[in-house]
């Protein structure tokens, strides 16, 4: 009977060990993918026996221990025993502090028949094996008792280390709040994928959330508001409450609130970062404390008033707090997208310019973040603030969170600035992961997976040496609950860890793909609200060759190995049409290319389609006799007859962005015939982008005389809030050399990628 049992009891450990950790999702499905990794052939078989075993005097392991004992115990039903012993144990986790392992964060791992042997040089180091070996027991690790029968690690060697020191984070709590048990959860789920920095964005204009002892009022008077959420905050009057009104809506967190979750994450080995914003987004702190602004008015100024001496104490105050709750080396200042408009005209601001030799308001905010810089490091802190600091001049030894682009990262590099960079259209996760018809209401942008996969923190010799590391952000304005938090994160969060953590010549984005389901299988385990990889086909001009005249097309979808087929004429894909096996070039002038992934005989929703092909434009010099906007200039010169159009977001550096009317002549080098024009526009209200009034193209044959042909007027209601895209184009029927095309400016940003002429 009991040798019955015990080959019961063996199935069911061998089942486990098939379906959670075979070839395909055990020991290679770690993320992110360690930097030197062998399998050994072999496996440590766990029972109620195993126990974790710290190797010598090491109390700073203890935490670790029972971290790890916690998730076992949870899996399996029973706590494993945790020991301090000699160096030589068998049936363990043994968790050993060792010198020879350099590096803060480095560790080696070594899962054998015997025993689990993980040793680092640092205590991190040894969290991060934990990680790593908790990601071989994955998924049912994370699943309350599922490994109650028992299970097996797959034998490996790993020796790891993170390409970068600076791994980020960030959560806004301002524009909706948070509990402190959500942001607990959200520091574990960073955890388990070796993040290191959370940056915590405590303040801004839609309400301040942490407690100060000196200044009461500003959690009294501005943690609550009577709105649902920011978006009903933001329309419907922007007013704030007391926490006891009818209605009120809102938090903060408790200084003891705040020491519980440092304390918590430290023990994740993770850094909080807390962000207190100025000199601008800082309209909710003069409802507070109105005196502090150049109007002295509540609800007027959103900016701090650079010339009165109170605003400095009023910051040095609550700085000085702020610091005795976070240990972090930076205090993030924000600094970002400060109006200045009220600097102008202040007496008290123009009084600090002149006493100050400063010419402008850039070189005011400059002497403003300067100051609090000095005070910052008077107090052996440093100062971190987005890159916007800039503006005016700034010390060398702040340094500089890049959102707006690579360019900004090379100007703040050169400047002597250390830098995280976390470029919007790569780590902006509060852009849309898929097409925004069928997603939650998002801030607008498209940032799919694979793009942030992408990312290189360092891509160039004039980054590598100041650059820290990177950062992923989540902007909550149209996040109200902890569920969509999840939702906006996983598994854009995944793809984040690796290009931070893994070297490049270690990543593999189809590999990711492969590793991916089993990560998501824990997520849900964990009850994380994760995004679902999508069967939406991204279709991508690839590159343009001049001398074939063809064009190489590729297709891009989140699941690993999908079947995908594809047409050239619009139509449907079936099961005959042929099977995407990489990238294919056409040579057609003209071409819609619909693809669709294909499960069980049939395409699944959605599928995709995009208009391209090799144009008579193509490639040809072009006249700007408007220039475009700086902050979205796409491929300069050439992005109108580059043959690359752009995709759902207008950041992906394939759309031009104009803020002004546009003006532009193309030069087909000879006099031939056209027969129509096609140039397409969106519309996204939310972040000021609006279709043009009108379109009109000229024709001429000299460059000099130009005859209107074609006008075309927008058909888009500028109410229309969500992403749209319409093409404004027609016949031309005419033989022309220039093409000259006017487009009117209707009101804040007009976007284009492509101007056609066939």
């Amino acid at each position: 009977m009991q040798a019955l049992k015990n080959i019961c009891i063996l199935v069911t450990i061998l089942l486990v060990i098939s379906c959670s950790q075979d070839s395909e999702t055990g020991s290679a499905s770690i993320i992110p993918h360690p930097n030197q990794m062998e399998a050994s052939g072999e496996r440590f078989a766990w029972n109620n026996l195993t126990c974790i075993v710290i190797v010598g005097d090491a109390p700073e392991l203890y935490h670790t221990a029972e971290y790890l004992q916690h998730i076992i115990e949870k899996a399996t039903g029973v706590e494993p025993a945790i020991k301090v012993t000699d160096p030589d144990p068998v049936n363990a986790i043994v968790l050993t502090l060792d010198p020879s392992v350099a590096g803060e964060e480095a560790y080696h791992l070594d899962v054998n028949k015997e025993k689990v042997m993980i040793r680092a040089g640092k205590p991190a180091g040894i969290f991060y094996g934990v990680q790593s070996l908790l990601q071989l027991m994955s998924p049912g690790v994370y699943q309350e008792q599922a490994l109650a029968s028992g299970f097996a690690v797959p034998g490996v060697v790993i020796s790891d280390a993170p390409r970068f020191g600076y791994r980020g984070m960030h959560l806004d709590v301002s524009r909706n709040f948070f509990t402190k048990d959500e942001v607990k959860k959200y520091i574990d789920l960073l955890a388990m994928y070796k993040f290191n920095l959370f940056h915590w964005h405590l303040t801004d204009g839609s309400g301040w959330r942490i407690e100060i002892k000196k200044y009461p009022l500003l959690t009294q008077k501005t943690a609550f508001r009577p709105y649902e959420d920011w978006k009903a905050f933001w329309n419907g009057g922007r007013k704030f409450c007391d926490p006891g009104d009818p209605g009120a809506k809102g938090g903060y967190y408790t200084q003891d609130d705040i020491r519980e979750v440092v304390q918590y994450a430290a023990e994740r080995f993770i850094t909080i970062i807390p962000e207190i914003e100025m000199p601008g987004h800082s309209e909710e702190v003069f409802v507070a404390y109105p005196e502090l602004c150049c109007s002295g008015e509540p609800y007027k100024d959103g900016d701090y008033c650079a010339g009165k001496e109170e605003t400095f104490r009023f910051l040095e105050d609550v700085l000085t707090e702020v610091m005795d709750l976070f240990p972090s080396e930076y205090i993030h200042i924000g600094g970002d997208e400060a109006s200045k408009a009220a600097w102008k005209t202040c007496p008290y601001c123009q009084k600090r310019m002149k006493e100050h030799h400063l010419e402008n308001v850039d070189e005011l905010q400059s002497y403003f973040v300067q100051r609090i810089n000095k005070f910052l490091e008077s107090k052996d802190r440093k100062l971190l603030g987005w890159d916007e600091i800039l503006d005016g001049g700034l010390d060398s030894t702040a340094a500089i969170m890049v959102w707006r682009g690579e360019k900004t990262g090379e100007e703040a590099a050169r400047q002597g600035h250390h830098i995280v960079m976390t470029p919007g259209n790569y780590c902006y996760f509060d852009f849309y992961q898929s097409d925004p018809a069928n997603e939650p209401e998002a801030i607008g942008g498209y940032l799919p997976l694979y793009r942030v996969y992408a990312f290189d923190p360092a891509p160039n010799d004039s980054l590598k040496s100041k650059v820290l590391g990177g950062q992923g952000n989540l902007w909550t304005e149209y996040i109200s609950d902890f569920k969509q938090v999840e939702y906006m994160v996983f598994p854009r969060a995944l793809a984040l860890s690796e290009v931070l953590w893994t070297m490049p010549v270690n990543r593999d984005w189809e590999d990711f793909k492969r590793r991916l389901p089993n990560q998501l299988e824990c997520l849900g385990n964990l009850q994380v609200n994760y995004h679902r990889p999508s069967g939406r086909i991204d279709i991508l001009e690839e590159r343009i060759d001049t001398v074939k005249h063809e064009i190489a097309i590729r297709l891009e979808n989140e699941r690993y190995q999908p079947e995908i087929r594809y047409t050239l004429d619009g139509s449907r894909p079936t099961l005959e049409s042929p099977l995407y096996k990489g990238v294919f070039t056409t040579s057609e002038k003209s071409v819609v290319v619909t693809a669709a992934v294909f499960e069980n005989g049939e395409a699944i929703e959605p599928v995709s389609a995009k208009e391209t092909g090799y144009h008579l434009a193509l490639g040809k010099p072009v006249t700007y006799n408007t220039r475009w906007n700086n902050a979205y200039p796409a491929g300069g010169a050439t992005a109108l007859v580059d043959g690359r159009r752009g995709g759902l977001n207008y950041s992906d550096k394939l759309w031009q962005g104009f803020t002004q009317d546009m003006d532009v002549v193309i030069d087909l080098g000879e006099s031939i015939p056209l027969n129509a024009f096609k140039a397409r526009f969106m519309q996204l209200t939310g972040p000021d982008v609006y279709m043009p009034k009108y379109v009109e193209v000229f024709l001429s044959e000299d460059g000099k005389e130009y005859q209107s042909v074609l006008k075309v007027d927008n058909m888009v209601s500028p109410d229309h809030d969500r992403l749209i895209f319409a093409d404004f184009g027609g016949s031309l029927k005419q033989i022309a050399r220039y093409v000259k095309v006017s487009v009117k400016n209707q009101r804040g940003f007009t976007f284009t990628d492509e101007f056609v002429v066939y």
